[in-house]
């Protein structure tokens, strides 16, 4: 009987570790997917980054840059 309280426990201890370590993976992978989505810094950067490449290679002018520049900065 004394065997069988030990060997309950340990498998019991084992299975909560189980549980808390699946738990917190999934809570960690649903806040990295969330994560990846949500930058809106990321976005502005970018589309600055974009024109600033599409001035570098002339395909817009200064005036046309400094006006698109000035609306994604509002």
């Amino acid at each position: 009987m004394m065997e069988g309280g030990i060997g309950m426990g340990f498998g019991g201890g084992l299975m909560w570790l189980f549980w808390i370590v699946s738990i917190v993976l999934v809570v960690w992978a649903i806040k990295l997917a969330i994560g990846v989505a949500n930058r809106p810094g990321d976005k502005a950067r970018s589309a600055l980054d974009i024109l600033e490449e599409r001035y570098a290679k002339g395909e817009i002018d200064q005036e046309e840059f400094e006006q698109k520049r000035k609306a994604l900065s509002e």
